[in-house]
Parts: structure tokens; C-alpha cells; sequence
């Protein structure tokens, strides 16, 4: 039985752990799926307080770990395959171990949405990336590509322009599901290009470890082509990690997880923090933030049932 449970091992839940552990109250991490969560992806953090020269994403994840090992946070490996939050103490099972919790942390992510081929897979963190606002400055009078036909591409793209001297959009579909104020402000842009109805069907060159272009097939005649880019942005959307959680916690229709007063979820002594419940912001320092948030409120919930 332990006091408090952390699910996630990113900023938010090695955040969470931190403040636990100093509370004394002995938090077991579970590591999940992407141990160190999103910061794992990218290369050089410039954005995190405290690093005028930026940090690399997996050296800060690993500094936050020691901080909290250093108070007495444990980890496990592994991710959670099922939990039964009817009653405390909660049950959750990760691997072969069952655990009981009188608190439970959700702070298990989201998970970028990838076209899922190999080379962009191993050129993640060089050249191609799932966040705009983490990476464009990388990208400074560059010529890059953004993928998607969303809100979300359509926001990237623009804010990219900032960095880069050209943007393509690359969508499958001559049509887009953005919602039209801003498809209207891409359009409006004129470093922004459409490059419509393609498929991407490889990512040039991991050989090189860099993004030197993109092969494209026209889905009209079918003809493939290579667009040089410098970068790549995957503008499809993010997954929350929630399934394990569905008709137990309150979620939105995209399964991001419900908050109220902090980081209170409908069932009380479960807390939620990071990507899992943020659809908006995904950043590290908010991600840190909210697992500060959900530490603090853990820590007087079960200060309010010992008396």
C-alpha cells in the first residue's frame, strides 16, 4: 500500500514525484510507455527557466529524476495495464505487479499522432518534430513542411513563419477540417504554401541524420516528387494516454482528462497532470507546473483524511 502512485514519468510526473518526496511521502513512479515522456523526442530545450545556453530534452527528464529519487521517489519500469478506481485504496496493475494506492497521480501524457514511417521515426529531434513552439526557432530562414489539414497544422504553420522563409502544408484532402478563421489566416500568409492532395511516403535522409527533403505522391495521377525542406512538422494531433481510464474518469470527447479546483478529477484522491488533461498548452514548464499542482493537492486530501 502506498501513499501516493504516480503514472508517468515525464515533466509533470517527476514534478509531482519531486514535491511528494519531499513531502515524505514516499511516491512509487511508474515509469509508462515513453519513459521521460515528450522531452525524450527533442533535442535542444531553449524554452525551460533556468537554462540561458538551453538544455537537452533527455538530460533534463534524467536531472528531474535524480531529484526525485534523491527525496526518495521510487520507479518502477513498465506501463499500467489496468486500474479499478471504484474505491480507495485504488488497485493498478503494471506488468506483473499490483499495486494499491490511497492516492493516485495521472500524469501519463499524450502521445504525438506520427504517419508512422521508419525514417521519420529515426530523424525525430533532427529535423522532424511534433512541436512547433519547441522547435521552430531551429528552423531560422529555412524552408520546411508542415503535415496535416487541422487547427493544429494550420496554428503551426503560421507560428513558423516567425522562424522560417518558406512553410509548405502538406494534406491529403484539397479540403480542410481547420476551422475557417484559421485556414483564412494561413491562406493569408504569403510564406505559406498549400501543397495538396499528397501522401508523404518518406522523409530524406536518415543515413545523414538530417531532414534534406520529403518524397511526396500526388494522389490525383499518382506521381511521386521530392520537396527539399530543412524540417519537418507532424501537425496530425495528439493521443492522450487515457484509455485505461475510460468509464472511470470524466474526459472530453477527445479523451483529454476532466479537472476542477486543480487537479481534481470526479473521483476523489484521483489527481491529473501534464499533457494527460492540457490540450492547449503542452509545454514542459506547464506540464511541471500542474505536477506541482497535483503533488500539493494529493499531499492535503490525505492530510484531510487523517483527522
Amino acid at each position: 500500500m502506498y501513499k501516493v502512485v504516480i503514472i508517468g514519468s515525464g515533466c509533470a510526473g517527476l514534478t509531482a514525484a519531486i514535491y511528494a518526496a519531499r513531502a515524505n511521502l514516499k511516491p512509487i513512479i511508474i515509469d509508462g510507455f515513453e519513459p521521460g515522456g515528450q522531452l525524450t523526442l527533442t533535442t535542444m530545450v531553449e524554452n525551460f527557466p533556468g537554462f540561458p545556453n538551453g538544455i537537452l530534452g533527455p538530460e533534463l527528464t534524467e536531472a528531474m529524476r535524480k531529484q526525485a529519487h534523491h527525496f526518495g521517489a521510487e520507479f518502477r519500469a513498465g506501463a499500467v495495464t489496468a486500474v479499478d478506481l471504484r474505491k480507495r485504496p485504488f488497485k493498478i496493475e503494471a506488468g506483473k505487479e499490483a499495486l494499491e494506492a490511497e492516492t493516485l497521480i495521472v500524469a501519463a501524457g499524450a502521445s504525438a499522432r506520427l504517419l508512422g514511417l521508419e525514417s521519420e521515426r529515426q530523424l525525430i529531434g533532427r529535423g522532424v518534430s511534433t512541436c512547433a513552439t519547441c522547435d521552430g526557432y531551429f528552423f531560422r530562414d529555412k524552408e520546411i513542411a508542415v503535415v496535416g489539414g487541422g487547427d493544429t497544422a494550420m496554428e503551426e504553420a503560421n507560428f513558423l513563419t516567425r522562424f522560417a522563409k518558406k512553410v509548405n502544408i502538406l494534406h491529403r484532402r484539397k479540403d480542410f477540417r481547420a476551422s475557417k478563421i484559421m485556414l483564412d489566416r494561413a491562406r493569408a500568409n504569403d510564406k505559406i504554401q498549400f501543397v495538396t492532395p499528397v501522401v508523404v511516403e518518406d522523409v530524406l535522409d536518415p543515413s545523414k541524420q538530417i531532414v534534406e527533403g520529403v518524397k511526396l505522391r500526388n494522389l490525383d495521377d499518382n506521381k511521386t516528387s521530392i520537396l527539399p525542406v530543412h524540417g519537418l512538422f507532424i501537425g496530425i494531433g495528439h493521443e492522450p494516454n487515457t484509455k485505461i481510464f475510460r468509464g472511470q474518469l470524466d474526459m472530453d470527447e477527445t479523451g483529454y482528462l476532466k479537472t476542477h479546483h486543480g487537479s481534481r478529477t470526479n473521483v476523489e484522491g484521483v489527481f491529473a497532470a501534464g499533457d494527460v488533461q492540457d490540450h492547449v498548452y503542452r509545454q514542459a514548464v506547464t506540464a511541471a507546473g500542474s505536477g506541482c499542482m497535483a503533488a500539493i493537492d494529493a499531499e492535503r486530501f490525505l492530510e484531510a483524511q487523517s483527522h
